[in-house]
């Protein structure tokens, strides 16, 4: 009978993961318009499979996935404002707390984009505080969607996110021109200086980016390919 294999730590820099610490990072995400119930119950046997933090759905799925996941160490993530960030700001708020109603247990909000491009930061500001006053205590993760704005913009959303309460920066949609970027991870990183913390999503795809993320600061990884991931973690 051959020897099974002995599963190695993964390195990231000079410090060191092993391939369940990994799935800890990870929110298996299904955020296709078209995914229809057996996709979501395929990403949710995923889940309980590789043990990976989260799930991330649309609102409409998120009875689903409590149900299924019930008795597991494993979150409901729902979307609001999904992914245009553009709703009317009581929409957003309403959309949050029916969600959590329905058993959503992570918050992913897109902020106003619009608004931060026009300079209007206490509206950003204004819309986290009442999505968070309604759904306490569900963290909520602020996505700015880094694609759309300059550094001075980042810098800016990031400051009024954290200190409206946001638990976590998300850096993109995944449905932008762009996705996570390890420039922008340490940027956020380095503006919420231990106040909050870091989601890197959009296009990470592979087990060395999600490395790359994971040392430049990112404490959670939104991906789609978080099976893909894991096989390879587990095989290197």
């Amino acid at each position: 009978m051959s020897e099974k294999k002995k599963v190695k730590a993964l390195h990231y820099g000079t410090n060191h993961i092993s391939p369940g610490e990994l799935a800890r990072y990870i929110d298996q995400t299904l955020l296709n318009p078209y995914a229809a119930e057996a996709d979501i119950i395929k990403l949710c046997k995923q889940a309980i499979r590789y043990n990976f933090y989260s799930v991330c759905i649309h609102p409409y799925y998120v009875p689903l996935c409590k149900a299924i996941l019930s008795g597991y160490d494993i979150k409901v993530t729902t979307v609001i404002g999904f992914p245009l960030g553009m709703s009317m700001k009581n929409s957003k708020v309403y959309e949050a707390m029916q969600a959590v109603l329905y058993g959503a247990q992570e918050l992913d909000v897109v902020i106003s984009i619009g608004a931060v491009k026009s300079g209007n930061l206490d509206f950003v500001g204004e819309e986290i505080s009442e999505i968070l006053s309604s759904t306490r205590p569900v963290p909520l993760k602020a996505i700015i969607e880094t694609c759309y704005l300059d550094e001075k913009e980042k810098r800016a959303v990031t400051e009024i996110a954290v200190s409206s309460g946001a638990a976590f920066i998300k850096t993109s949609t995944g449905f932008g021109t762009k996705g996570a970027t390890v420039k922008d991870v340490k940027l956020i990183k380095d503006i919420i200086n231990g106040r909050a913390e870091v989601k890197a999503a959009g296009g990470i795809r592979t087990l060395p980016q999600v490395l790359r993320f994971i040392q430049a600061g990112a404490t959670r990884i939104g991906t789609s390919a978080g099976v893909e991931i894991m096989q390879e973690a587990l095989t290197s």
